[in-house]
Formats: structure tokens, C-alpha cells, sequence
């Protein structure tokens, strides 16, 4: 490093370590520029080794494990979950999805909702979504309130992402939703791990895309109002898969907490304080998160309604890999591994156990048999008088 970059490192190194990274902003390229340049520099032992009068006057502003942690705690939550408030900004409007269930009735919650007269279903039995094999409700609210209409998609998978709708009619639908729910999840969990972003049109772009953390929709004469449509479907998808995905990592968590008192035992050598039917009851709570997994949803393969539709196959998958989905479910499935080898061990160990106390039962059982003829031929030897 030659001496100018070295000044100039060493201003930024203590404009950041006065600040104490809690008040520091990467709104703009140069500003993550420098951010990687101190993470980069720091972690890797370089700039600590090569300025020691710098680590010595600086020590108690910033330590270099500290850093690397914050670092990665920031970048692995900030793919994950947006946090949106929910007033929009001039041009745009808000998304909020929720999965607050396995599964939703669609046909009764159609029907509930032609009752209530207040949100008509878009897609009907010849609509392209549903003969393509989408199996989703869109309905768009009856009542506008602004010139941006307030549409809604209902996934079978338990999903429902809101556009343009504000949080009290959000819940509002989510209690009306309660009724056609097929295994609900805790309320607590459903909004710990909804998900917001915004969207917004642009005249400038031939095909919607992400810009800047939002979706862009192109607005322009040559662009058809089906295309539209299916655009929106197509980011409503990927936004319920991740929301999706985060309560089975919120339910996995858990999982790994409630058992985290066995490894301690295991560890410390104590008796376990689980039993067999604990056990059995865990393994199949695993089995059943492993199934919804990798052979109940959508997260390791493409859904079967883009085959016949390359070019939303594609912002399908852009999508996807902007929440970092593939990566998400191989972290989850490495997790599951581990938790599958510790149930495996504790079900050996517990049966193990329990074969020991009926070999014990046996013994003891022997014995009394043969005390028992001890007795009967001890009448023999010393017979009563």
C-alpha cells in the first residue's frame, strides 16, 4: 500500500472507529467501496500488522473479530428480510407478504369472498395462470381508494402477498383468512417473518426487473397488459417461496433450541433427560419440516408453469437469487442432516438403554426362578416335621 492510500485508509479507519459503525450509511458506491475496503483490509490481519502505532492509539475503538461478525451478521440478514415502513414513497407502493398456514382452502375462500362482495377474483377457469397450472387466487379489491388498484394473491402453499394495501387491511384479511387455513402457524411467527418491499413503474425499461432493492415494472405502449400481469405473478411467487422458507427457518430454529439441552447433557455426560417417545416425536417433527421441504414446495426446482414461459423463468430465478433462496435451503438441509444424526444417536443410546434394563429384568427374573427351586428341592434334603 503506498503511503497516500495508506493516509487516506488510516482518516476513514478512524472516521469509522469514531463512529463506532453504528451510525455509518452505505447509501451509495463509493461509500460500499470503502466499506469493503475496511473489511477486506482489517480481517484479513494486513493493515493491523503493517500500522501497529495506529492498533496501539486505536485498540479500544475497534476490535478485528468484532468486526468480522457484525459484518457478516449485517450481510446475511440484509438479502433476507427488507424492513419497510409503510409509508411509500412518492411513485411507489408497497408489498407485504405473510405465510401464515401449510395450506389455504381456495375454493371456499373464493366463494367467501364473492360473498362479501368487497374483492372479485381477476383469473377465472381459462385464465392464463390456471391453465398453465398456477394454483393461486388473485383478487383486486372492488373499492379503489387511489388510481393504483389493491390486488392481493393467494397461494395453496400458505402465502399471500398484499400489493399495495396497508397494514391494518392486511390484517384485516389475515383474520378473515383464518377460516380456510389448513394447519396454522403461530400467529407471533406469522408476522416475525412477513416480508416488505416496494414497486414502482419505469417507461425507460423493455422488461421488468429489480432496481435497487425494488421492482420495476416497464410501462410503455409495446409492452401488453398480459405481460404485466404475469410479471407480478411471477415476483408475487418468489417473494411467498422466501417468506415461506423463512418460517420453516424460524420453525427449525426453534427445533435446534428445544434440543439444545440434550447436547449439554451429552456433552457433560449426565443422564438424559428425554425419552423414547420424546424422541420418536422429534424425529418424525423432522421428518415432516424435511418433507414440506424438499418435496412439498417449490425450492429445489423451477415451478412447472415456466417451462412454456422462458422469459419469466428467468426474473423467476433473478428473484430468487436476490433472497438467496438456493442458499437458504441447502443451509436448511445441512441443519436437518445434523439435527437427523442427533436424534439418530439419541434413539440408539435411549434403545440401547432399554434393552440393558430388560436383559436386567431377565437376570433378576432367573434368579427368582431359581430361588424358587432352591426352595422346592431344599423340602427334600430338610423335610418339615
Amino acid at each position: 500500500m503506498s503511503i497516500v492510500n495508506t493516509c487516506v485508509f488510516r482518516l476513514n479507519y478512524l472516521r469509522l472507529g469514531h463512529n463506532k459503525f453504528s451510525k455509518f450509511r452505505y447509501n451509495n458506491v463509493i461509500e460500499q467501496l470503502k466499506y469493503k475496503l475496511v473489511y477486506s483490509y482489517c480481517i484479513h490481519g494486513n493493515y493491523f500488522s503493517s500500522i501497529p502505532s495506529l492498533k496501539q492509539e486505536n485498540s479500544n475503538i475497534i476490535n478485528k473479530d468484532d468486526l468480522q461478525n457484525n459484518v457478516k451478521k449485517r450481510i446475511g440478514l440484509q438479502r433476507r428480510k427488507r424492513n419497510v415502513d409503510d409509508t411509500s414513497k412518492p411513485g411507489y407502493w408497497n408489498i407485504i407478504a405473510f405465510s401464515s398456514a401449510e395450506e389455504y382452502n381456495l375454493e371456499h375462500l373464493k366463494d367467501a369472498l364473492l360473498k362479501k362482495d368487497l374483492y372479485h377474483p381477476v383469473n377465472d377457469s381459462k385464465d392464463v395462470l390456471l391453465t398453465g397450472g398456477a394454483d393461486v387466487l388473485h383478487v383486486e379489491a372492488k373499492y379503489k381508494v387511489t388510481e393504483e388498484p389493491r390486488q392481493v394473491f393467494f397461494f395453496r402453499e400458505g402465502s399471500v402477498v398484499f400489493w399495495n394495501i396497508p397494514d391494518i387491511e392486511c390484517l384485516s384479511i389475515l383474520d378473515f383468512l383464518h377460516k380456510f387455513e389448513i394447519k396454522s402457524y403461530d400467529k407471533s411467527l406469522v408476522q416475525l417473518e412477513r416480508d416488505n418491499m416496494y414497486y414502482t413503474y419505469n417507461k425507460s425499461i423493455k422488461r421488468s426487473c429489480l432496481q435497487d432493492g425494488n421492482i420495476s415494472f416497464s410501462f410503455n405502449s409495446e409492452t401488453p397488459p398480459v405481460q404485466y400481469y404475469l410479471d407480478m405473478y411471477t415476483f408475487s411467487n418468489a417473494i411467498a417461496l422466501s417468506v415461506k422458507l423463512g418460517v420453516w427457518e424460524a420453525i427449525l430454529d426453534r427445533y435446534i433450541d428445544a434440543m439444545e439441552f440434550v447436547t449439554e447433557d451429552l456433552k457433560s455426560g449426565k443422564h438424559l433427560r428425554i425419552s423414547r417417545s420424546e424422541v420418536l416425536r422429534k424425529t418424525g417433527e423432522l421428518f415432516a419440516l424435511r418433507h414440506s421441504i424438499n418435496l412439498s414446495s417449490d425450492l429445489l426446482d423451477t415451478p412447472d408453469f415456466y417451462w412454456d414461459h422462458d422469459e419469466l423463468e428467468t426474473l423467476y430465478l433473478q428473484f430468487c437469487n436476490y433472497f438467496s433462496i438456493g442458499r437458504r435451503t441447502k443451509v436448511m438441509n445441512e441443519k436437518l442432516n445434523h439435527c437427523m444424526e442427533l436424534v439418530d444417536l439419541l434413539s440408539s443410546h435411549l434403545s440401547d438403554r432399554h434393552h440393558v434394563r430388560l436383559e436386567w429384568m431377565i437376570i433378576i427374573l432367573i434368579m427368582i426362578e431359581v430361588g424358587f427351586e432352591m426352595l422346592h428341592y431344599s423340602q427334600y434334603f430338610f423335610p418339615p416335621n
